[in-house]
């Protein structure tokens, strides 16, 4: 049973062919078995998800069970779990409990979903391999010796490796897609605001976005049904009505068109993976859409500008970690001064003090204009250039990635050739749109990510297109051996 989608567990539970705590019991003898190797958990809670499930259970005798009553699922580390640790990743909240939950761990809770525990992620959400985590880097289930992508690697590795169901994920640059690419599932960054932050610990707060890890595009319309819509304890969350992202899953996609950016199918793309994501555009000829080229003039700018903005609001919003309030606190310091110098060295890893650093130049006094406000025009002048292109085009298809997953410890000593892993995703981020990686096909058995990427709000669009490919091929249904 663990091989089903999401959608399939719902169906059956629904139907009475299994009960929630025989599937959430899979699911945990499964994790047992697996994740000592693959590292996909930083915390399983397997008490509370006994005790969910066997409530969930008792809802569906009473007949007041929902549509996701009952379904095991796993949450991305950084989202607040009350009584539960919420790490980050990192040695700075290895002792955090969190007091409340976020806003999307509580509508799944009231939605009945089983939370199976917290997943393994790159610390702070920074990083694309999630090798950045106090806790180890998590390994590919298609191949343990590479990387699963990151931040969210957790997340897709446990999807991917069948241990959950479902997962919740972020995405400040490319962590959900990338990783979904590189561990061949479905992965949707929503369109920024469409779900609440409140509760979900802040890398840079005009680019996070919670999304979904899924096998399948009806799975993650089916978390989104849960997790989108406005929130009042969140102020930059969208007041625009959400719909049901299920309703149009199977519409016809004749007439739809397609456009496909000219500087994504150029220097840096592998000719195996141009010739596996144009095979999977030709998939959507055949089902009646038409295919042009288009331009993102700026899109060779988004790496640049992304990583200036980004880091300057993680210089801001992780000042807060300084040892006084809650998190790690250095032993015996001398005196204050001393107390916040140890406590944020050794608390932190490398690549979060790199981007500290990085952030705190860029906004300090006679940089700022040179540097933080001329990466806000650049981000402008990216969305401009998407506005442009949907007055042409309904989505923007091209690769994930430029490339399969790599090894593990293999890009550690070269920062900036890490950086330009999310080199198709950031600029998505930066314009604030909805985008989804679903898998296309292999490279010498590795899974590869296509990205469609959807105007403002359009997620139902994005969920239907992914979905009507998933109904014609069957990469999303491939599974890595153990």
């Amino acid at each position: 049973m663990i091989d089903s989608t999401l959608a399939e567990i719902s169906r059956a539970l629904e139907n009475r062919d299994i009960s929630s705590v025989e599937i959430t019991k899979a699911y945990l003898d499964r994790i047992a078995q697996e994740n000592a190797d693959l590292n996909a958990f930083i915390t399983v809670t397997e008490d509370l998800a006994m005790a969910q499930a066997e409530a969930a259970d008792k809802k569906r005798s009473e007949g007041s069970a929902g549509a996701f009553t009952g379904i095991p699922i796993a949450h991305k580390d950084l989202f607040c779990t009350n009584g539960i640790r919420t790490s980050c990743g990192s040695k700075m909240l290895d002792n955090f409990i969190a007091p409340y939950n976020a806003t999307v761990v509580e509508r799944f809770n009231n939605a009945g979903a089983v939370t199976l525990g917290k997943t393994n992620m790159d610390e702070f959400a920074m990083g694309s391999s999630n090798e950045t985590s106090f806790y180890g880097p998590v390994k590919n289930p298609w191949d343990r010796s590479l990387v699963p992508g990151g931040s969210s690697g957790g997340s897709a590795a446990a999807v991917a490796a069948r241990l959950c169901a479902g997962a919740t994920a972020t995405d400040t640059g490319g962590s959900i897609r990338q990783p979904a690419s590189f561990s061949g599932i479905t992965g949707i960054k929503p369109t920024y605001g469409r779900v609440s932050r409140w509760g979900m610990v802040a890398f840079a707060s005009s680019l996070d976005q919670a999304g979904t890890m899924t096998q399948s595009a009806e799975d993650a319309a089916l978390m989104l049904n849960v997790m989108a819509g406005m929130d009042e304890k969140d102020s930059t969350c969208s007041t625009i009505d959400t719909e049901d992202y299920t309703a149009s899953l199977d519409k016809p996609l004749e007439g739809l068109r397609i456009g496909l950016p000219v500087e994504h199918f150029s220097e840096g793309l592998s000719a195996d993976m141009e010739e596996c994501i144009r095979d999977a555009v030709g998939e959507y000829e055949k089902l009646g859409a038409t295919v042009k080229d288009i331009q993102l003039p700026n899109s060779h700018l988004s790496v640049s500008a992304y990583y200036v903005i980004a880091p300057a609001e993680a210089s801001a919003n992780l000042s807060r970690y300084d040892g006084v309030r809650y998190g790690y606190r250095c032993d015996n310091p001398v005196d204050l001064e001393d107390m916040y110098k140890r406590t944020r060295s050794e608390g932190f890893g490398t690549e979060v003090k790199r981007r500290i650093m990085v952030g705190t130049y860029a906004l300090s006094a006679g940089y700022y204009d040179a540097y933080y406000r001329k990466a806000q025009k650049i981000r402008r002048l990216i969305k401009n250039d998407f506005q442009s292109a949907f007055e042409e085009v309904d989505v923007i298809m091209g690769p994930t990635s430029p490339h399969t997953a790599f090894a593990i410890g293999s890009q550690n000593d070269d920062p900036v050739t890490m950086y330009l892993e999310d080199i198709y995703t950031i600029a998505v981020n930066l314009a604030g749109l909805p985008g989804i990686s679903i898998p296309a096909g292999f490279i010498n058995n590795l899974p590869v990510g296509l990205q469609i990427v959807g105007k403002d709000f359009a997620e139902a669009q994005l969920l239907n297109v992914a979905h009507k490919f998933q109904q014609a091929t069957d990469w999303h249904k491939k599974a890595p051996q153990d």
